[in-house]
C-alpha cells in the first residue's frame, strides 16, 4: 500500500504546491494538500495546527514547511502522526521527497587534517590548548606545534603532555634537531621534517616521521629516505614540498605526480599553506582544487595553517573539502552536487521563484505586512498596496511610506540590503533567514531564531 503524505500550506503557497506536487507524476506515495487557513504556512503555530488539522488523520506522514518553529516531536506525539520538517523552499521538495537522488553520505573522509599553531612557543599551555580545541572544533585532526628559528621553547615538553592528556595528536615543526629529539621523548605523533641525514631522531621513538628531501626539493634523496625507513620498519610520511605560485609551483605539482609513481604505497603529505596563506583569494575554492588533486594522488594528510584574514576559515574548508571528494570519488563521479560548503559566495540555484510566481503571490496578497524575495528581475517587495522591484534597496525605499514608523522602516532597510547582496552575488535569499555563506561563516541555530523573533516584531501588522 502506498504511504500517504499530508502536505500542510497556507493561502499564499497553495496553488504552486499543488502545481509541483502534480508536476512529479507518478510517485511511490499519494498525497492531499490542507490550507491551514493562514495567508504564510511557515507562521502558523502549534495551537493552529491542532486545532484546525482534518480528523481523523488518515495518513503516515505530515510534511509542515521548513521554515515552521513549533516542535514537530511534540507535535508527532499528539496526533500520533509522524510530522516532519520539510524544505524551506517548495522548489527543494522533490529532493526532500527523494525525486532528486539519495542524500549524499558526508561522514565520511580519508584525509589527515594538521593544523599549525605557528607561535606555539609564545602561548602559555593553557592558550595554546584553548587555540587547539577551536582548531579540532573546525575539523583538525592533529595539532602541529610550529616551532621558530632561534626562539627557545623551555615548555615543549608541558605543551606536548597537555595536548596529549587531552586527547589530541600532536607533530613538532621543527628543523632544530634538539627540539624534535625532546618533542618524540615527549610523546609527540609526528615530527616534522626529518630528511635522510637525520632520520635516527626517530629511531626508537613512537613519532611517525615526515620526510623531506636534503636539499627540501631533492626528490631522489626523498626516495632515499623513504627506503631507509622502509628497511628499518619505521612508519613514514614523505612531504615533496608545495611550492607558491611563481616560485615552482607547477614544478611542484610535478614533484607530487612523480614521488607517488615511484612510491606508490607511501603516505605523503601536502602543506596546502602555501598556496592557500601566499595567494590572494578566496580560499576555498583554491582549497577544494588542493584536495581535488590530493584525493587523486592518495594524498591522506595535509598541513595547513590559519594566520591571513582571508584564511579564517581554512581548516572548516579542509574539512568540507576533503569530505567532498572522498564522497565523489567512492562514486566515481565528478565533484558536484554533493555539499554546497564551498559554494560560499554564489549559490548553484539562486532564485527558488520565478519573476512569474512571485507576482502571482503578490496579487494574492490582502494584508499590509511586506513580503520580499528575489528572483532573476531584481529584489521584489509587496504588500497589498503594490508589488516594486529594483536591483538595489535604496531605490525601493521612497515607495513603501514607512518614513513614519522607525522600527518597521530599519527592520525593512536590514532585509532590503539582505536581499540586494544576494541578489549581486546570486545566492538564495529568505526573508528573516541568514545567508548561508557555506563553511565560509558559521551559522548557529540561535542567530536563525533571534534573527527570525526580531523581524516578527518588527513588521508592520494588519
Amino acid at each position: 500500500m502506498s504511504e500517504r503524505l499530508l502536505f500542510v500550506t497556507g493561502h499564499l503557497a497553495h496553488a504552486r504546491l499543488e502545481r509541483l506536487l502534480r508536476s512529479l507524476g507518478e510517485t511511490p506515495f499519494v498525497w492531499d494538500i490542507c490550507d491551514i487557513g493562514v495567508k504564510v504556512a511557515a507562521l502558523m503555530t502549534e495551537a493552529i495546527l491542532l486545532r484546525r488539522l482534518p480528523r481523523p488523520l488518515n495518513v503516515d506522514r505530515i510534511i509542515l514547511p521548513g521554515r515552521f518553529r513549533g516542535n514537530v516531536e511534540a507535535l508527532s506525539a499528539e496526533l500520533g502522526v509522524a510530522v516532519l520538517r520539510g524544505p524551506d523552499e517548495i522548489s527543494d521538495l522533490p529532493a526532500f521527497l527523494g525525486r532528486g537522488g539519495e542524500a549524499p553520505d558526508l561522514s565520511r573522509f580519508d584525509i589527515r587534517i594538521f593544523a599549525e599553531i605557528i607561535d606555539a612557543t609564545a602561548l602559555s599551555v593553557e592558550a595554546l590548548l584553548t587555540r587547539a580545541e577551536k582548531l579540532r572544533g573546525a575539523g583538525a585532526d592533529v595539532i602541529d606545534l610550529g616551532c621558530l628559528p632561534d626562539t627557545p621553547f623551555p615548555h615543549l615538553e608541558d605543551c606536548v603532555g597537555a595536548l596529549k592528556s587531552a586527547g589530541f595528536s600532536v607533530s613538532i615543526d621543527s628543523f632544530n634537531p634538539d627540539e624534535l629529539r625532546r618533542g618524540a621523548k615527549a610523546g609527540a605523533d609526528f615530527l616534522l621534517s626529518l630528511d635522510e641525514n637525520n632520520l635516527d631522531l626517530a629511531q626508537g621513538t613512537a613519532a611517525t616521521p615526515v620526510l623531506v628531501g636534503s636539499p627540501v626539493h631533492d626528490l631522489d634523496s626523498l626516495v632515499r629516505a623513504a627506503r631507509v625507513a622502509e628497511q628499518r620498519g619505521m612508519p613514514y610520511i614523505i612531504d615533496p614540498i608545495l611550492d607558491p605560485i611563481h616560485f615552482g609551483f607547477a614544478a611542484s605539482l610535478v614533484r607530487y605526480v612523480e614521488a607517488r609513481r615511484r612510491l606508490p604505497e607511501a603516505e605523503m603529505m601536502m602543506g596546502t599553506g602555501n598556496l592557500t596563506e601566499l595567494t590572494e583569494v578566496d580560499s576555498g575554492g583554491l582549497t577544494g582544487v588542493l584536495i581535488g588533486i590530493c584525493s587523486e594522488l592518495k594524498i591522506r594528510n595535509v598541513l595547513t595553517v590559519q594566520v591571513s584574514a582571508h584564511t579564517r576559515r581554512t581548516i572548516e574548508e579542509h574539512d568540507a573539502a576533503r569530505r567532498l571528494m572522498f564522497a565523489a570519488a567512492a562514486d566515481g563521479a565528478l565533484p558536484k552536487g554533493y555539499d554546497a560548503g564551498l559554494l560560499q559566495l554564489h549559490d548553484k540555484a539562486p532564485f527558488p521563484s520565478t519573476a512569474e510566481e512571485i507576482a502571482e503571490m503578490a496579487a494574492d496578497v490582502r494584508d499590509a505586512n511586506f513580503r520580499i524575495a528575489t528572483a532573476p528581475d531584481g529584489i521584489h517587495i509587496f504588500n497589498r498596496d503594490g508589488h516594486h522591484i529594483a536591483s538595489d534597496a535604496f531605490s525601493l525605499y521612497p515607495k513603501l511610506g514607512v518614513e513614519a514608523d522607525g522600527a518597521h522602516a530599519f527592520y525593512l532597510g536590514a532585509e532590503l540590503t539582505k536581499a540586494e547582496i544576494a541578489f549581486t552575488l546570486g545566492k538564495r535569499y529568505a526573508q528573516d533567514e541568514l545567508l548561508d555563506w557555506g563553511r565560509g561563516a558559521d551559522r548557529p541555530e540561535e542567530e536563525r531564531d533571534r534573527l527570525r523573533e526580531a523581524g516578527h516584531t518588527l513588521r508592520r501588522k494588519e
